[in-house]
């Protein structure tokens, strides 16, 4: 039986070290009134999550750190100078 895979990685950006986990997405339950969620990455820090993109399967390490980058960039980053 194979079963979703957590995958985590690390990014250093702007001199800074950002920890991302990815979680399954669920089924939808209609008697909760719950929509069906796809495979995400998370930005862990503190004990809390944030969702930040759906995962791609099989995506390349290089692409996914550009990716996660990037929004760190537009949502961490919003107004500090780039480098």
């Amino acid at each position: 039986m194979g079963g979703y895979k957590t995958d985590q990685c690390r990014v250093f950006h702007r001199g800074r070290a950002f920890h991302f986990v990815s979680y399954e997405g669920q089924l939808a339950n209609p008697n909760r009134a719950q929509l069906a969620t796809a495979a995400t990455w998370f930005l862990m820090n503190g004990g809390k999550r944030w969702a930040v993109m759906p995962q791609v399967l099989d995506q390349e390490r290089t692409s996914l750190d550009q990716e996660l980058s990037h929004w760190l960039d537009e949502h961490i980053f919003v107004g500090v100078p780039g480098e």
